[in-house]
């Protein structure tokens, strides 16, 4: 054991419940059905509120990022329920293995656990980077494939709950069908065989569905989220904010998970085009590359065929519009796909943007609020406010500066009819 590395054995795969953060509520429910279907005891913890930032507060420096501060303390809040055994209990850390500090995750939770007295739980880096290697923890070609067409599925899931919740006759329908949908994927992500061509036949019958949801189109502003991945995604680390705009009389629009995994599969074949480095691993991601990418353009294509229902931006589009405006080499955190997506927001007519950002994330803070200025000189009508998150930072402040952006949509609205 060096620095608190503590491996995960097989043994401890049979014994063991493995505790993962929550930042995509159905993401992961279908991320970790999949783990379970090859033999992972885990639970996905979903405690919330201000104690799990004061927990992590009292185990973490707090001029760490905010993601990692919340990410922490809910792991050593859940150690401290008694509703686990902290000896047969481990922990998994999703990573990208990027120069993001969120790569340091681990050593700080590790520091962290060791201060509380669980110096003894270990900790599981879930990347495909090889940042750790553990006996019991294997992401094998299989798991891999269920993976992706989990996050495909939750991707469509999200956007049709966005795109019916504002609208619908009986509150509450749309995300209850999300939810009975992602209990039918984990079934049917358990069996042995799992066929593109019945993936596709779901899609439909997903779409298919949410369209007979009885909704009212009465017009409504459209706000888009972006930011840095945690604070974007999670009703933890953005204080619901879904929720609060949609009580607020908006139709929220969220970029889906899949962008962020071929922004990083894109970044790799970047680094060989522009410093000539990892020839052959480039030529790997240039076929991984193709393969999201398809599977993508298949799903859009498949939105359109059933329904009106708007589709993901081709991830080729959303890439093309930074140009003039931020380097593809910019790559730290999200890098210039958080400024791709405020442009892809507003390319598809989406103007009023929540950028969120984490309180000590510096490459979101440039890529974000940094490119607020351009982005405002050539799409003069964008509605941008940049929310600061951080645990000493108060929701009403937040709620107050997003009302605010919100009275500023409501107002270009009726400019435009009035014109």
């Amino acid at each position: 054991m060096e620095n608190n590395y503590i491996r995960f054995t097989k043994q401890m795969k049979k014994e063991y419940t493995i505790l993962a953060p929550n930042m995509l509520p159905m993401h992961f429910d279908l991320i970790l059905q999949v783990m379970r279907n090859y033999g992972y005891k885990i639970d996905l913890l979903a405690e919330g509120g201000h104690e799990i930032a004061e927990m992590g507060v009292k185990y973490v420096h707090n001029d760490t990022c905010y993601p990692a501060i919340l990410v922490i303390g809910q792991f050593l809040n859940a150690l401290q329920s008694g509703k686990y055994d902290p000896h047969k209990v481990a922990l998994v850390l999703f990573q990208t293995g990027g120069g993001c500090r969120a790569s340091n995750y681990i050593s700080l939770l590790r520091k962290a656990l060791a201060k509380a007295g669980y110096g003894y739980v270990p900790v599981i880096s879930f990347s495909l980077a090889g940042i750790e290697r553990h006996p019991g923890w294997k992401l094998t070609v299989p798991i891999l494939h269920r993976m992706l067409y989990g996050i495909l599925y939750a991707d469509l899931l999200m956007s049709l709950v966005n795109q019916c919740r504002p609208y619908e006759r009986n509150v509450g329908e749309s995300r209850a069908l999300a939810t009975e949908w992602t209990a039918r994927l984990a079934r049917e992500m358990y069996e042995e065989k799992l066929s593109y061509e019945r993936v596709k036949e779901t899609y439909r019958r997903i779409i298919r569905d949410f369209k007979a949801i009885p909704c009212d189109r009465v017009p409504k502003p459209r706000v888009g989220i972006v930011g840095e991945i945690f604070v974007k995604y999670s009703p933890l680390g953005n204080n619901r904010l879904e929720d609060f705009l949609v009580q607020e009389g908006a139709e929220v629009v969220v970029p889906g998970l899949l962008d962020f995994c071929l922004y990083t599969v894109y970044n790799n074949i970047e680094d060989y085009r522009l410093y000539g480095i990892n020839k052959l691993q480039s030529k790997l991601y240039a076929f991984a590359y193709k393969f999201l990418n398809k599977k993508a353009l298949d799903l859009i294509e498949i939105i359109k065929e059933e329904s009106d229902f708007d589709t993901p931006t081709p991830f080729d589009h959303t890439a093309s519009l930074v140009e003039g405006c931020i380097h593809h080499g910019t790559k730290m955190g999200e890098g210039w796909l958080l400024t791709a997506e405020m442009l892809e927001l507003a390319d598809k007519g989406v103007n009023n943007i929540v950028c969120t950002q984490p309180f000590g994330c510096l490459p979101n803070h440039i890529c974000g609020k940094g490119m607020m200025k351009p982005i405002k000189e050539r799409i003069p009508e964008i509605n941008i406010v940049a929310i600061d998150y951080d645990p000493g930072a108060t929701q009403v402040n937040q709620e107050n500066r997003i009302k605010l952006m919100l009275a500023n949509a409501r107002d270009a609205a009726r400019d435009k009819v009035l014109q």
